[in-house]
């Protein structure tokens, strides 16, 4: 633009609005804004910033504006009626009409304002009509669910549909909740029908959702034990149901009301931590209830994870953890010859229970998974030696009250529950083993001729393998046992368990290819018979297992993976197996997939420590051929072939406990892997891989979030981040990429996180102020100083498209930094595309605050140089740069233009204006002709 003044800008602005371009006409009357403009001219530009906000639906910001124009001039009828006109959209009526009411005052006669005002008081009073029937309806809706000839009809599942829509909202739960609703929900639930219970479990969600006094309230109502109850039945859509009701209660207890108009919630609630302990004491007597479904025994193991262990290592009062280890005792009180059992003996008697047979108590494959995770995140919880010696304690305590005195049938109890905690707190579990007569008994059972006792044994002797303790003593007196299991037992569960066994113990060595336990060859037979039992669906689910955790152990052994990889059913067969219910296997499928990319963590040894540790005669690890890198890139291939991403995006979503951090970071390693080729990135990114790094990145170890948001940076550098990540998505990725900005992360890992924030940066404003909100800015403008060039021109690049933003150009409008100038400086520099960076945001700044101008000469003395070699680059960008750069300069100020055109400066405009009809020549022509305006110039004879 040309025009300085603001009425020029201003009917400027009028044009390109009356022509459509919204986004043009908006910039004119910002530009203008920021000249010296009157409080009159001023009101106008905002009513008119304000009309362009409108138009383009951004009503927030209407309304700003418009706010800001009536506080310069109260009586701006037309400020009044785009504000209303905003407020309208926004759904704040009330107010809206306030302001219209304050147009017809002052415009009686004007008839758009009467039928707006119309229209709105309409809208108005249906709003109120549509409030008061919202009580007929709820009653209405009550009497169709409670109506027992309406049973199974159409009309009744409709009402449960809408009542647990009418309770998504926050007026509709209160209308609910006031109208006697949850006595109501009451009678819905113990009428016993799966949709009936279903309607009032969802229904229930909305009224508790974060929402603490209703919480209480329903809590009372129903009965804490009632609404624990539910989980046990045998319905498993009515049980997840009430899992995530109970979730939804948890969540209210412990954050407490998050919207402000709620009321003083904290004079109805004395003690949340009171309501908190009796939902946990009733979820850990549910767990030893017999009758209970074993997916309700899941269900409490999964809350319990949830609830229990602090969120955050960093808060110090891990007191509900010791509570349900030391206490935990609810109103059934479970007493037996082993004594009063506290929450942490309720948990080990579900670790300990047998699926096949089944036992007093019901559990599921994933049970004792389950089980192994809470304790395990409980002993992690744990701070001081006196609290873990007390864990170890009641532990052995409760292992020798079956192992001792109990039969046969009790040995197997405890050594069950000695497996549960190798699984888990392996700490424990070892401990466990040394116990007088455990690991004697574990070695006599495995040559039993009863096939259950057979399993827990053989089992306990696998986990048992795995466990640095234990691995070198059944090195010696196992290996023999296993081998003969495998060997000589007619029974394939019994076999495929000690062939696991072996492969841990084959395994020892990991990936250093010179330490093998047993002779060559032997692991490819051990990994063949692996592969053949998993590709066979005659065995179940549950034995199948067994051999992906084999697998597991078995590629840490590059010949493996190269057989593996090359085995399209056993690839086809390991991904169905982790979609399956049979959730404990997602270790071990992740396990085999981290081996196989080689995604684990390796660093090449120094050459020089190698040749020491050699003369020193000391052992050296060696990689295998088959890892090298060319390798390595086969294999990743092979297994996007084989439709890798599906099955690793359906595990991401599971809804387990088994989908542990360790296992979260795991997937994130192999991502990670996958997206290292940029060829490969565009099919991770059509199978969902883009959407299941996001929950990887933001949830689980430090270093898994890390290797997540790292693969996210790869995938939004080399795709289009709105269709990698469509609609709300695109926001949730900006958080991980953030965090790979700091100091603790890879030179690597800050660039990555720099050029991915700049493509986001370039596509919305939005995504600028969440960048912004992530308060991303110091550290972008620290890494524009790093020695490292190309990180110090992702970071430039990245500041030049945030500087399309108002608050990052207050940064460098700012007072007493030296932003600008380090722009300046930059737009010097030896580094093209350092250059190209650094002119670009001088260009933006300098269009979009024309005061920054006056100060280019002020940074430094060689200012009038750099932008003269921008002129005379080659680059033709560089050369629009600069001479946007300086036509900016030239409007701004008649004292710049002057010192300009005193200068080479003119000479070099004059030889760009007379170029062809480029974007640099119209840019020089424009610089001449202001000059010329200013009468610092005259125009030759030819008019040039």
């Amino acid at each position: 633009m040309t025009a300085s003044s603001v009425e020029q800008l201003r009917k400027e602005g009028n044009e390109l609005f009356k022509c459509g371009d919204y986004g043009g006409a908006l910039a004119a009357y910002t530009q203008a804004l920021g000249l010296d403009a009157t409080p009159q001219d001023q009101a106008v530009l905002h009513r008119n910033r304000a009309a362009c906000h409108l138009k383009l639906e951004d009503y927030d910001k209407a309304e700003t504006e418009a706010s800001k124009a009536i506080e310069k001039d109260g009586g701006d009828v037309k400020a009044l009626y785009r504000r209303s006109q905003a407020l309208e959209k926004l759904g704040r009526l009330d107010q809206a009409v306030l302001d219209l009411q304050r147009c017809v005052s002052l415009e009686p006669k004007n008839k758009v304002f009467q039928e707006a005002l119309r229209n709105i008081g309409g809208q108005i009073q249906e709003k109120v009509r549509y409030m008061s029937s919202t009580d007929a309806k709820v009653e209405q809706m009550f009497q169709i669910l409670l109506d027992p000839e309406e049973k199974g009809t159409e009309k009744k599942q409709k009402a449960s549909q809408n009542l647990v829509v009418l309770a998504r909202e926050d007026a509709g739960a209160e209308k609910i909740f006031r109208s006697n609703g949850v006595q109501l929900l009451q009678r819905l639930l113990d009428m016993g029908e799966t949709d009936l219970m279903l309607a009032a479990l969802r229904t229930l969600v909305g009224i508790c959702s974060e929402h603490q006094s209703r919480t209480v309230a329903t809590l009372s109502i129903l009965g804490t034990r009632r609404v624990v109850s539910i989980l046990g039945v045998e319905s498993q859509a009515v049980s997840l149901a009430a899992c995530h009701l109970l979730q939804v209660m948890f969540d209210a207890l412990k954050e407490g009301v998050k919207k402000g108009f709620r009321g003083k919630e904290g004079a109805i609630i004395v003690d949340p931590a009171r309501e908190l302990k009796v939902l946990i004491s009733n979820l850990l007597d549910l767990l030893t209830e017999v009758g209970v479904s074993g997916q309700g025994r899941d269900n409490a193991l999964t809350l319990l994870i949830k609830a229990v262990p602090r969120k955050s290592l960093k808060d110090p009062n891990n007191s509900l953890t010791l509570w349900v280890i030391d206490q935990g005792v609810g109103t059934s009180v479970l007493l037996s010859k082993r004594g009063v059992f506290t929450g942490l003996k309720k948990i080990l008697e579900v670790g300990g229970s047998l699926q096949d047979p089944p036992g007093e108590l019901a559990v599921t494959a994933n049970s004792r998974m389950s089980a192994s995770i809470l304790l395990s995140k409980l002993f992690d919880d744990l701070k001081c030696d006196a609290e873990r010696e007390n864990f170890h304690r009641l532990c052995e305590n409760y292992i020798k009250s079956w192992f001792e005195g109990q039969g046969l049938a009790g040995k197997l109890r405890a050594i069950q529950t000695v497996s549960c905690l190798l699984q888990g707190p392996c700490d424990a579990g070892n401990r466990a083993l040394e116990l007088s007569g455990v690991m004697e008994s574990v070695i006599a059972l495995c040559a039993s001729e009863q096939e259950e006792e057979q399993l827990v044994a053989v089992e306990a002797l696998i986990h048992a393998a795995g466990k640095a303790k234990r691995a070198s003593f059944i090195t010696a007196n196992g290996v023999s046992l296993l081998k003969d299991l495998y060997k000589c037992s007619e029974k394939d569960s019994i076999r495929i368990r000690a062939l696991v066994g072996l492969c841990k113990l084959g395994s020892a060595g990991g990936t250093d290819f010179s330490m093998k336990q047993f002779a060559e060859g032997s692991t490819l037979k051990l990994a063949k018979q692996c592969r053949k039992w998993l590709c066979n669906d005659q065995i179940d689910a549950g034995t199948r297992r067994w051999a992906v955790e084999g697998l597991a152990y078995l590629t840490f052994d590059a010949d493996v993976k190269e057989e593996f990889v090359e085995d399209a059913a056993a690839l086809k067969a390991l991904f169905q197996l982790s979609r399956l219910e049979e959730r404990s296997v997602l270790f071990a499928v992740a396990s085999a997939l981290v081996n196989c990319t080689n995604s684990y963590d390796y660093e090449e040894p120094d050459p020089k420590m190698v040749e020491l540790a050699k003369y020193a005669k000391q052992h050296v690890p060696e990689q295998h051929p088959k890892d090298k890198p060319s390798f390595v890139r086969a294999r990743v291939k092979k297994l996007l072939a084989a439709g890798v991403v599906s099955a690793m995006v359906c595990m991401v979503k599971t809804e387990s406990p088994v989908l542990t951090s360790s296992c979260r970071e795991l997937l994130s390693r192999v991502f990670l892997a996958l997206v290292e080729e940029v060829e490969d990135r565009g099919t991770v990114v059509a199978q969902g891989g883009g959407r299941a790094l996001i929950p990887l990145a933001l949830e689980g170890t430090d270093v898994g979030q890390t290797k997540a948001a790292q693969a996210l940076a790869k995938l939004t550098i080399t795709s289009n981040p709105e269709m990698t990540f469509p609609g709300e998505r695109i926001y949730e990725v900006v958080r991980p990429l953030v965090s790979l900005l700091h100091l603790n992360c890879s030179g690597l890992q800050n660039f990555e996180a720099l050029m991915a924030l700049t493509n986001l940066a370039g596509i919305s404003e939005r995504l600028r102020q969440k960048i912004l909100k992530e308060k991303a800015v110091p550290m972008i403008e620290g890494y524009m100083f790093e020695e490292h060039e190309m990180i110090r021109r992702a970071a430039t690049e990245c500041m030049c498209n945030l500087a399309m933003s108002k608050e990052v150009q207050d940064l460098f409008e700012a007072q007493g930094n030296d932003r600008l100038k380090l722009l300046v400086l930059y737009s010097g520099e030896d580094d093209e595309l350092l250059q190209r960076a650094a002119a670009g945001g001088l260009a933006m700044l300098t269009s979009m605050r024309p005061t920054l101008c006056s100060r280019i000469p002020q940074v430094t003395t060689h200012w009038l140089e750099i932008l003269q070699a921008l002129l005379l680059s080659s680059n033709q960008e560089l050369q629009h740069r600069g001479a946007v750069v300086v036509l900016n300069m030239v409007e701004a100020s008649r004292e710049i233009a002057s010192t300009l055109m005193e200068s080479e400066m003119m000479e070099i405009l004059s030889v760009l204006a007379k170029g062809d009809h480029s974007p640099v020549t119209r840019a020089a022509a424009a610089c001449l002709d202001k000059a010329v305006e200013y009468g610092l110039i005259q125009p030759n004879q030819d008019g040039e």
